[in-house]
């Protein structure tokens, strides 16, 4: 916490969530500014605000009049004229297109359809495991070999895509969620996010019908009409961005807590029906997503004048440590019986994928303490947070103390 007692930057009017020094303690930031000054600001990325109160926050998320969907990640290219849609339905959605493109994608991604995929879940997890576990190595990285392999083979199978693009999923989500902007200019065409998803589309067309999700989307008519190409690509790019590093984020922070805490992990090993429970503290606790508004007509928040354009970062992590609306707020409570986090967002962007997300989450975390009851961090120094607006564990690495 040393950055915070002899603070390089005054995190209230210099306020840049894509540096190293906000990543490696932003509880401890978010805390400090909602005593201080509820509503951060820095001038980063053509400036953004922050607010850090769970109620600011929720009526923020709620109104759409004033806070547009248009662009969700911050960067200091904005988009301009994509409204209804956005660039990627229905996250980037406004109303009344929003509830449409939701719509179409909620079967896919419903209770039964989730339950059909528990199988295979747990399969990656369990190969991932053996390949981890297999030289005998005593110290492992959580997060790279186990947690990011994880959603990553998920997705692509709902998608029906090679798993091999994983390596290719990981560098689109860091130029894109990690370092907003900063490869702009220097990444050759082909290697896009754009051009991946562009030459999927046209390899798909050629072949016969497929029963994955892309095939869905491409097949799927409303009111007598295809989906328009732009909606199709801009919901697989979505699902490739939101439905990974939000999720491998969340299982490394889990896996983060266990090591730290031996008694938790003893919890589980005697009791596991407490792990629900703690499935949602860990939601609560280690929110990954910080997602983001462009504000639409000029407004005021706590007294800060917002203008048209202005980025808003909702900090829904920041969210769920508000004393004022959880008690206990700042402690890790395996077993928390009353539990409304925002992990998963608040409003009409409510996360559509949080079946999947739970499910993952509880599975990696159950084959992880079946093959490896007894672990701990090899270095507490050397874990590496995320930057942007998605915090998780990128580096993880543990000493195997048991393992079965």
């Amino acid at each position: 916490m040393t950055d915070l007692q002899q603070p390089t930057r005054d995190w209230a009017t210099d306020f840049d969530h894509t540096v190293e020094d906000y990543a490696q303690v932003a509880p401890t930031i978010w805390d400090e500014l909602r005593e201080r000054c509820p509503v951060a600001h820095g001038e980063a990325h053509g400036g953004v605000w922050m607010p850090t109160r769970h109620e600011d926050i929720t009526a923020i998320a709620n109104d759409t009049e004033h806070f547009s969907s248009e662009g969700v990640i911050v960067s200091v290219f904005k988009p301009e004229g994509l409204a209804p849609m956005g660039y990627a339905p229905p996250i980037t959605a406004d109303p009344p297109f929003h509830m449409d493109s939701r719509r179409i994608l909620l079967p896919a991604f419903a209770p039964k359809a989730i339950d059909k995929l528990e199988d295979a879940t747990r399969a990656t997890c369990r190969e991932l495991l053996d390949e981890l576990l297999a030289d005998g190595t005593p110290v492992v990285d959580a997060a790279v070999q186990y947690a990011q392999n994880i959603p990553v083979r998920i997705i692509a199978h709902m998608l029906g895509v090679p798993q091999e693009d994983g390596d290719r999923f990981r560098t689109f989500i860091h130029r894109i969620i990690e370092k907003p902007g900063t490869y702009s200019g220097t990444i050759a065409p082909e290697d896009t996010l754009f051009f991946y998803i562009q030459q999927t589309l046209d390899r798909r067309r050629l072949e016969p019908p497929r029963d994955d999700l892309i095939g869905y989307l491409m097949s799927i008519e409303v009111d007598g009409e295809p989906l328009p190409d732009a909606q199709i690509f801009g919901t697989i790019g979505l699902l490739i961005i939101a439905g990974i590093d939000t999720t491998w984020s969340a299982i490394g922070a889990s896996l983060w807590h266990l090591a730290s805490h031996p008694a938790d992990r003893q919890r589980l090993a005697e009791d596991p029906e407490v792990l629900p429970f703690a499935v949602e503290e860990f939601l609560r606790f280690y929110a990954p997503v910080t997602m983001a508004r462009m504000v639409q007509h000029d407004t005021e928040l706590d007294g800060c004048p917002m203008k048209a354009d202005d980025w808003v970062l909702l900090s829904f992590p920041a969210a769920n440590r508000d004393p004022e609306a959880f008690d206990d707020a700042d402690q890790f409570i395996i077993d928390r019986r009353k539990n409304r986090h925002a992990a998963f967002g608040l409003g009409i962007h409510r996360c559509l994928g949080s079946n999947l997300a739970r499910m993952e989450l509880r599975i990696a975390i159950e084959e992880w303490l079946k093959r490896v009851p007894d672990f701990e961090l090899a270095d507490p120094q050397s874990v590496r947070w995320s930057t942007g607006q998605v915090r998780g564990p990128r580096e993880l690495p543990v000493r195997l103390i048991r393992t079965t």
